[in-house]
C-alpha cells in the first residue's frame, strides 16, 4: 500500500514562508502527476497546486497563486510546495497526492499542519 509522507508543516506568522515535502517511500513518484491539497477546520479538502510529471507544467487554485510554488525533483523522488507571503487563511493541514485530474488516488497520509498566526 502506497504510503504518502508530508513534512515541513510548522506555525509562522503572517507574511513568513514554509517549504513542504511529499515522499513515497517505496513508490516512484516521478512517474505521476502529483498534487497539492489542504482542509482546513471545518472545511472540505481543497486543490492547492499541481505539476506534472516532467515538472514543466503547473497549476494553482487563484488564493496561492503568485504566492506558491509547486516544484518536484525527480531524483530525489520528491515534490515541494515553496509558500510565501502566508496568511492566517492559509491555515490547514497540507497533504499531497496525485493530480486530481487522474481516475485513481492514493490512500492519505497523515498531512502537516500548517498555522499562520496574525
Amino acid at each position: 500500500q502506497v504510503q504518502l509522507v508530508e513534512s515541513g508543516g510548522g506555525l509562522v506568522q503572517a507574511g513568513g514562508s514554509l517549504r513542504l515535502s511529499c515522499v513515497a517511500p517505496g513508490l516512484t513518484l516521478s512517474t505521476y502527476p502529483m498534487a497539492w491539497f489542504r482542509q482546513a477546520p471545518g472545511k472540505e479538502r481543497e486543490f492547492v497546486a499541481s505539476i506534472n510529471w516532467p515538472g514543466d507544467t503547473t497549476s494553482y487554485t487563484d488564493s496561492v497563486k503568485d504566492r506558491f510554488t509547486i516544484s518536484r525533483d525527480n531524483a530525489k523522488n520528491t515534490v515541494y510546495l515553496q509558500m510565501n507571503s502566508l496568511k492566517p487563511e492559509d491555515t490547514a493541514v497540507y497533504y499531497c497526492n496525485v493530480d486530481p485530474k487522474l481516475p485513481y488516488s492514493f490512500g492519505w497520509g497523515q498531512g502537516t499542519q500548517v498555522t499562520v498566526s496574525s
